[in-house]
């Protein structure tokens, strides 16, 4: 298959970046974009778009507040956390990395926190470590760290509302340093109104990290490599999964993150129908138009940046004419983009 980086790209009003979520959280839009139709609805209204026995896939990660601002010497670092390797030590992203060096030590400002790097890698990245007390790292990013939220949300200085706004329903393992964003919209009405339809809910964690903003430079979307996120599908959340599936029920993931975890983990069955085993490690799972899903049949998600991995994922889920047409239709109809904007519900286009 021909595929060009050219071809998911759209053009988007600044208007309809949303730089703040609609309130209540549940109130926002909700595009249905079936095979053979698009349907403007709202997220409250997505109970009814669901048939008991629908099995929906959470991700419980928790966003921590990883932007850092640190100092070697005289020299100004912004330290982002992206994932933790266990040892106090992090795999970060660096802003002006050419002033640091392995064995530097950085001073956090507004803590009492050092970081020395370990290793320095190519693209603006190293591996610090934090010492191996885990609460005073966590004390230090409370204190002085702040919320990571994407390039596109612009903030003057910090709010104190994004820690809350910027944190899913389900948040409960911290670790992301972006938010599962399909998840914002869920209040306890929707999920009480879930529940009472029937639909079971499945809990997965993945720890989303700072490479899902990385833009694609390369003109063959294939030469884009993707950063390893910390994942994981517990026996339980598969054992629920695996019996719908048995059963013939769909599998309804909340978010691209819940579905490339799925994904991940199913990579090596063969028959659509075989149990997804349960999963713990690191993914770098890359989703593009011609992959074969063998776990999902439905995906809520938001709206995705141009050119990004993501919009090449669920126009890999529901067709490349499909979703064009889709975001066509929600620029038109002014609905809100990205992270905090409206969402959508995707059915997986049929298989030849």
């Amino acid at each position: 298959m021909s595929l060009s980086t050219a071809d998911f790209d759209y053009a988007l009003p600044e208007a309809l970046v949303a730089q703040c979520p609609i309130r209540p959280r549940d109130a926002a839009r909700l595009l249905v974009v079936r095979p053979d139709a698009l349907e403007d609805r709202g997220v409250r209204d997505l109970p009814g778009l669901l048939q008991p026995g629908d099995v929906m896939v959470v991700n419980d990660t928790q966003v921590i507040p990883a932007r850092l601002h640190a100092r070697r010497g005289e020299a100004r670092i912004e330290v982002m956390l992206n994932r933790a390797e266990g040892d106090g030590t992090w795999h970060a992203l660096i802003r002006n990395a050419r002033r640091i060096r392995p064995g530097d030590t950085l001073a956090i400002e507004g803590s009492d926190l050092t970081a020395r790097v370990v290793e320095k890698f190519e693209g603006g990245s190293a591996r610090l470590d934090f010492g191996s007390d885990p609460e005073k790292l966590a004390a230090a990013l409370d204190q002085a760290g702040e919320m990571p939220l994407p390039p596109y949300i612009h903030r003057e200085a910090p709010r104190g509302e994004d820690r809350a706004d910027y944190q899913t329903i389900f948040a409960a393992r911290p670790g992301a340093v972006a938010a599962p964003t399909a998840s914002l919209h869920f209040t306890p009405a929707i999920l009480d109104a879930l529940a009472a339809r029937g639909v079971q809910r499945a809990t997965v964690t993945l720890h989303v990290g700072a490479g899902t903003f990385l833009p694609v430079r390369d003109g063959d979307p294939r030469a884009h490599k993707l950063h390893h996120e910390w994942c994981e599908l517990t026996p339980e959340a598969a054992a629920i999964i695996n019996a719908a599936r048995a059963e013939g029920r769909r599998i309804l993931c909340c978010g691209t993150t819940a579905l490339r975890l799925l994904e991940t983990a199913a990579m090596g069955i063969t028959d659509r129908r075989a149990p997804i085993p349960p999963f713990r490690g690191l993914t770098d799972l890359y989703i593009l138009p011609g992959f074969e899903f063998r776990a999902a049949d439905l995906l809520m998600t938001n709206f995705h940046l141009p050119k990004s991995t993501l919009l090449m994922l669920v126009a890999a889920f529901a067709g490349q004419a499909r979703m064009r047409a889709a975001y066509e239709h929600a620029v038109r109809e002014r609905y809100r983009f990205f992270s905090y904007g409206d969402a959508s519900l995707l059915f997986r286009e049929p298989t030849p």
